[in-house]
């Protein structure tokens, strides 16, 4: 051979006992491949099926979620049944109780305002505005309907009447000026 085929990285190897050692390398570094690519496909099948298992998970919740409202409900349904069969006003009076208690369970609360309460209206849904002596203005008058909601999330606002804003006869005609509490 000549001298620039023996110094030439694509040259064979000299010995056979250096071919070996190259075999043997080779052989190593694949097969640290090949166990890493099963390490990653295995992490791979492992998030697919974290993923999998976090859709199911939440599709239950969905599926479930007034699961403990409907069945603290199930009693007030019993009762109120038994009430229209015996026409017994107390059973009635009971069937409100329980209704009560279970919606307090599922955290939903009452939003009733007093007559002459300022008028908020991120609770409360005006249905008329009335003259009303003596009544500040924009305070409700009257409640129509009961609101409820859900923890910080109005369900339903309460349905109220408020009294009217008075006249504004010596100033700008779209200022409340006259609305606010003195």
């Amino acid at each position: 051979m000549s001298e620039n085929t023996q110094n030439s990285p694509l040259a064979e190897p000299a010995t056979p006992a250096e071919a070996k050692s190259l075999d043997k390398l080779l052989a190593e570094a694949q097969a640290r491949i090949d166990e890493q690519k099963d390490a990653w496909m295995r992490a791979m099948a492992d998030a697919e099926n974290a993923r999998k298992r976090a859709r199911a998970d939440v599709e239950a919740a969905h599926k479930f979620a007034v699961e403990r409202m409907a069945e603290s409900l199930l009693p007030v349904m019993d009762s109120m049944e038994a009430a229209v069969q015996s026409k017994d006003v107390s059973g009635v009076e009971i069937t409100s109780r329980q209704l009560r208690s279970a919606l307090e369970k599922a955290n939903v609360q009452e939003i009733s305002p007093a007559p002459g309460e300022r008028f908020d209206p991120h609770l409360h849904q005006a249905i008329a505005a009335v003259d009303a002596a003596g009544a500040q203005a924009n305070s409700i008058v009257t409640v129509m309907l009961k609101g409820y909601r859900l923890h910080d999330r109005v369900l339903r606002p309460a349905l109220v009447t408020v009294a009217k804003a008075l006249e504004n006869t010596g100033g700008n005609p779209i200022s409340d000026s006259n609305t606010t509490p003195n």
